[in-house]
């Protein structure tokens, strides 16, 4: 599920359903996407192909149980992060011999109110949630829709493939 272009079209409005024919129906996006790499191999305009997900469900896969210490450690790395943006911007506007050290300050400094806000975020919310998870949403198939004056093509190009 990519996407090159950051503005795609510049008809703003709200998103609808691609119109055209269905070529085929999958079980996985990559099954998807492998069509229709293979009809732009073939030289086939695919901006008139839209890949479409249905039967939607949201998954969340349990990672692991949450501690003190993975909490600790998530706001730290986090903090960190943050530090480290504001040590570069440091860096880079002050002209001093030392900017390294403002540099490792930010970061550790960072790292410290990272940790204290994780540590207590989780014991605010330690009784609702005492896991660490990873939320998805998946489609159950995915159509290969088609302009429908193109479809013909489409299948032919398949087929020979």
């Amino acid at each position: 599920m990519s996407n090159q272009n950051a503005f795609p079209s510049r008809n703003v409005g709200f998103p609808k359903l691609p119109k055209g024919e269905v070529l085929g129906t999958y079980d996985t996006y990559d099954e998807a996407q492998t069509v229709v790499d293979r009809l732009a191999k073939a030289e086939f305009p695919v901006k008139q192909v839209s890949i479409v997900g249905s039967d939607l469900h949201t998954v969340e896969r349990v990672t692991g149980k949450m501690s003190y210490a993975r909490a600790a450690l998530a706001g730290a790395a986090s903090g960190a992060w943050f530090g480290i943006f504001l040590g570069l911007v440091l860096f880079m506007f002050t002209p001093s011999s030392n900017t390294t050290v403002y540099l490792l300050a930010a970061i550790l400094i960072g790292a410290a109110f990272g940790m204290l806000f994780g540590i207590v975020s989780y014991a605010l919310n330690r009784r609702r949630r005492d896991f660490t998870s990873i939320h998805q949403v998946i489609a159950g198939k995915y159509e290969v829709m088609v302009e429908p004056e193109l479809v013909a093509r489409a299948k032919e190009l398949l087929s020979a493939s």
